[in-house]
């Protein structure tokens, strides 16, 4: 069995590109020349290029010494947070922005929830001179402010989606409008492994860095290239992807997915994708998707920014429906606690997306000689305010 994506953009039966006649042409160009535009030696030297000198790769892969002893087992992370804009995101937006310059595009467009993704790219178009649209949902605005003002400060406008939830969902559909009014000059910079193929196959490639450090950085330390178990937050799903691609087909790695549960899987405010999600379409692609009865989309709800998607990636979905990812749901309540306990224990304050996947600790048991490596997403720095109201710590 394959966990990659097939010639017509599927994994498994997820995935696929399912889009306006007015999106066909863009799309289309993307997926003849996103491998053949990835394969040429240029394009490979700038990439790694910007990953070593602008982004500050390869991040750190840390023993987590107070962690590992209070839970019993050995406790690696992959420092993601130590990237430049603070996150994973900025892998793939320089991988996309070189993509887009090599396509012939002038001007960008983005989604965001968290403002990661949207920093990421007012980043690298800032570095190539690029015009850069960032649409953000209403709520995340005023959640996320240091964000917005970083977006605002790279040169980025940014412009807030007023419908729906207010939240990431609606920024995609924002953004998407957007790209079917701009096919010519316009590039869309998909932050997360969703979207119509090849998106959550381009993705996963600029992210699969990840898994591709983890692999020599474990054999430096532990003598042995393959953890006992991957583990990752999971919303639409990038870090994720990047941290399971090159373990995907490594029958011994066992892969964990953290999804947000929010109040509660059954609480009726939850992101809870695989628990509660049923096949659908969601912007552009076949995938796991919590919707009502009558097929419309159910607001997803977690008080991360980031990972409040109602859907998962197709790759996702596929892991989850053959049984090669293990999903586990976590609360807003101990994703919160498992934040502060990282700050207090290892002196590293998580991003509350990551805080989601350092819980798992109180809900399943590993074994003392059990090598697992945690994929640090992003660093708290955008979520302080929440942890200050959720802690009353101000």
């Amino acid at each position: 069995m394959t966990f990659n994506v097939d010639e017509k953009g599927y994994y498994g039966d997820f995935g696929g590109a399912y889009i306006p006649e007015m999106l066909y042409p863009n799309v289309e160009n993307l997926r003849k020349n996103y491998l053949k535009i990835m394969a040429e030696p240029s394009f490979k030297e700038e990439f790694d290029q910007l990953l070593k000198d602008y982004v500050g790769r390869p991040t750190p892969l840390y023993f987590a010494k107070r962690l590992s002893e209070k839970y019993n087992t050995k406790i690696y992370l992959k420092r993601e947070d130590l990237n430049h804009t603070g996150a994973h995101k900025i892998n793939n937006t320089i991988g996309q922005i070189l993509m887009a310059r090599r396509l012939g595009k002038s001007r960008i467009i983005a989604e965001t929830g968290a403002g990661q993704h949207g920093v990421a790219t007012a980043t690298v178009c800032a570095l190539m001179g690029m015009e850069c649209i960032v649409y953000m949902g209403e709520i995340d605005i005023a959640r996320q402010a240091p964000n917005v003002a970083r977006m605002k400060m790279l040169g980025a406008q940014v412009r807030p989606a007023l419908s729906g939830s207010r939240t990431l969902k609606d920024a995609t559909n924002e953004a998407i409008r957007d790209w079917i009014n701009n096919p010519v000059d316009t590039h869309y910079i998909i932050g997360s492994a969703i979207g119509p193929h090849p998106y959550p196959d381009m993705v996963t490639r600029f992210q699969a860095v990840i898994s591709e450090e983890i692999k020599w950085q474990l054999k430096e330390k532990e003598g042995k290239e393959n953890p006992d178990y991957v583990v990752a937050c999971i919303g639409g799903g990038s870090n994720a992807a990047g941290t399971y691609y090159h373990f995907l087909h490594e029958k011994e790695v066992g892969i964990i997915a953290v999804e947000a549960a929010g109040k509660g899987i059954d609480s009726g405010e939850s992101a809870a994708t695989s628990a509660l999600g049923k096949e659908g379409i969601i912007h552009g692609c076949k995938t796991l998707l919590m919707q009502t009865l009558d097929g419309q989309i159910t607001e997803p709800y977690s008080i991360s920014a980031g990972l409040d998607y109602p859907g998962v990636g197709p790759m996702h979905a596929h892991l989850y429906k053959t049984g090669r990812a293990e999903f586990i749901s976590i609360t807003d309540d101990d994703a919160m606690e498992a934040g502060l306990e990282l700050s207090k224990m290892e002196g590293i304050i998580p991003a509350i997306e990551t805080s989601h996947a350092l819980a798992i600790f109180e809900h399943r048991k590993f074994k003392p000689d059990d090598v697992v490596v945690i994929n640090l997403s992003g660093r708290g720095d955008k979520d302080l305010s929440t942890y200050i109201e959720y802690f009353k710590l101000a």
